[in-house]
């Protein structure tokens, strides 16, 4: 999985899933995106940035995405068993939050899912 942050036309943070590379639970392709960009702009806030990701954010990445104040989510492929967002919570909208993100989802969603599947058939 990957994901990217744009922020005023420019790519301020990169990242992909390596949890079990970094022996970091919490190194999802989201997380690793937020703690660059906020790096690259000297602020947690990430206000009027968009995440870009193939995969829809778990909860834990979806809270970050509200806690960093990212205006936009555009993700691929809906994830069935862990989504934050869509499937099985909608936690980047919810109403009872302080922030709510614009949600974009089935962005090259067919794509998205072909990308995970091939990666996935070729790690068993």
């Amino acid at each position: 999985m990957g994901a990217v942050v744009v922020l005023e036309g420019r790519v301020v943070g990169r990242g992909h899933n390596c949890p079990i590379a970094r022996n970091d639970p919490t190194a999802h392709a989201e997380m690793l995106a937020l703690r660059e960009a906020a790096q690259t702009i000297g602020n947690y806030r990430l206000d009027g940035a968009t995440l870009y990701a193939t995969l829809e954010p778990c909860v834990m990445c979806a809270g970050a995405l509200v806690n960093a104040r990212v205006a936009r989510l555009v993700f691929g492929a809906r994830d069935l068993r862990f989504g934050g967002v869509r499937s099985k919570f909608r936690l980047a909208d919810a109403d009872v939050l302080n922030h709510r993100l614009e949600i974009f989802e089935g962005v090259l969603g067919a794509e998205c899912a072909e990308i995970l599947e091939r990666f996935f058939r070729s790690r068993r």
